[in-house]
This record gives structure tokens, sequence and C-alpha cells, in this order.
């Protein structure tokens, strides 16, 4: 089992910077285990959709509507992923999701509100 913990969301103004943490903790076996980390978003209404992920080796994967704005980042050593979000924008208002895959099995946190007044 892996636990996830999300912080860094608020309110801020179109424009204007947030940065979303996110720590896994668990067992020492699933830990290890943990490939892909990743962020995903949800706004009211709509479905959740991937907004960036990080493998253990790197490799990113960034959403169109995001790109050059977020940037994703991993320190493997706490286990720990981190969203940088610049130039946010009304429509980036969302609750996030902190993601992370062992093997096959997805692991979700809690969510962390984000939202982006005009």
């Amino acid at each position: 089992q892996v636990q996830l913990v999300e912080s860094g969301g608020g309110l801020v103004q179109a424009g204007g910077s947030l940065r979303l943490s996110c720590t896994a903790s668990g067992s020492s076996f699933s830990i290890r285990f943990i490939n892909t980390m990743g962020w995903y978003r949800q706004a009211p209404g709509k479905q959740r959709e991937l907004v960036a992920t990080i493998t253990s080796g790197g490799n990113t994967n960034i959403a169109d509507s995001v790109k050059g704005r977020f940037a994703i980042s991993r320190d493997n050593a706490k286990n720990a992923v981190y969203l940088q979000m610049n130039s946010l924008k009304p429509e980036d208002t969302a609750v996030y999701y902190c993601n992370a895959v062992v093997v096959s099995t997805y692991y979700w946190g809690q969510g962390t509100q984000v939202t982006v007044s005009s």
C-alpha cells in the first residue's frame, strides 16, 4: 500500500504561481516499486485529466494545455513529486490529485484545491 499526501494548493490571482508537493509513504516494498508519479486534475462537471507525469528515470509527459507554464519534478530519495505552476489561468481551477503507479496499481492522494481568480 502507498499513501500520498498533497500540499500547496490555494487561491491565487490569474498570472500567479503555486507549487504543489506530494509525498509517498507506505510499505518499503511498495515504495521501492513506484515507477510513474504525477498530477491529474478535475474541474467541476468535468472528467479527471492528466496534467503531468514523471517516471523514476525522469522522463516527463505534460499536457498540451499546461505545457510551457507548468513543470514537474521529482525527488526519488524523498519519494516526492512536485508541480510548479506559473502563469496560472482561471481555467486551471480544479482539484489536483497526486498519483503514483506501483507496477499496474494506481494510488491517489486526497486532492488539493487550486482556485485561480480572474
